[in-house]
């Protein structure tokens, strides 16, 4: 199935977004852009449409190359969130999530990085999976979240959520950031 056979059918759910940007509130826990829990799916099928497509440092070009923030920034600009170039950039943005696979939702963002810089953004997909633009591997990937205790799961460094959930953000538990 193509990529524009699979995007298709989801525009029509983009009804359910609305409009907004996600530049980074003054408040963190500002109100955030509203999207339809059944609209999240559409976050996850709109990355997966991206596999296949090559890996470029600094390339944004949708169906042909990204780099990791460049993924980010075009899945999100489909449900209307303005977004920031940089990995870095992009990691201010939304609310801090807890690192708890149980506690993430389709469409939050997962920060990956060295010390306290952050250099890799992905978007998570549901059920332990998400999709980035891999430079090791050239090409845009689905794949699961670093198992607790592992080499790779030090690199992984927060997770942050740009929709509006409909929880009172009081019912999150602390997030590491």
């Amino acid at each position: 199935m193509s990529r524009a056979a699979l995007v298709l059918p989801i525009l029509g759910l983009l009804c359910l977004a609305h409009p907004a940007s996600a530049q980074a509130p003054a408040d963190p826990a500002a109100a955030l852009p509203r999207l339809d829990p059944a609209a999240r799916d559409s976050v996850a099928l709109v990355s997966r449409a991206q596999l296949g497509a090559r890996y470029r440092y600094g390339a944004h070009q949708p169906g042909h190359r990204f780099d990791c923030s460049g993924l980010v920034q075009y899945v999100m600009s489909v449900f209307h969130l303005t977004l920031p170039r940089t990995a870095a950039e992009q990691a201010r943005l939304g609310v801090a999530v807890p690192r708890d696979t149980s506690r993430l939702l389709p469409g939050d963002l997962l920060t990956f990085g060295h010390g306290k810089r952050i250099t890799h953004v992905g978007i998570y997909v549901g059920d332990g999976m998400y999709v980035h633009a891999s430079s090791r591997k050239h090409t845009v990937v689905e794949v699961p979240l670093p198992a607790p205790g592992t080499r790779q799961a030090k690199y992984w460094k927060g997770a942050r959520r740009l929709f509006d959930t409909g929880a009172a953000p009081d019912s999150l538990p602390p997030a590491q950031t």
